[in-house]
């Protein structure tokens, strides 16, 4: 089964542009943090794709090693993982998250 969630999250990531792993839905978070990286990405007002793992506790925990990250929420963009929250919001700060959005979904 592990394997199963390995395979699907590695396809989720290569087929959406903008993806997050997040606890809960953008328009109902389920934690801090899950909430404070969708008000950082939907600042750029694109579309991304996100995944409830609240849903399926094998994403959840395959997410995890996917990323080799130990925590929810993740951001990837073009198949690379970004980093979770606390990695969003300073990459926002610093003007270094535009880009690689601008770059995944031009305008």
């Amino acid at each position: 089964m592990a394997n199963d969630a390995l395979a699907l999250i590695d396809e989720q990531v290569k087929k959406y542009k903008i993806l997050l792993y997040m606890k809960g839905t953008p328009d109902f978070p389920m934690c801090g943090f899950s909430a404070a990286t969708i008000q950082v990405l939907d600042s750029y007002r694109v579309e991304y794709a996100s995944v409830n793992v609240l849903d399926n506790p094998e994403i959840r925990e395959g997410v995890k090693r996917y990323s080799n990250w130990p925590t929810v929420p993740q951001l990837y963009i073009n198949g690379e993982f970004v980093g979770g929250c606390d990695i969003v919001r300073e990459m926002h700060t610093k003007g270094e998250l535009e880009p690689l959005i601008r770059a995944a979904v031009p305008s």
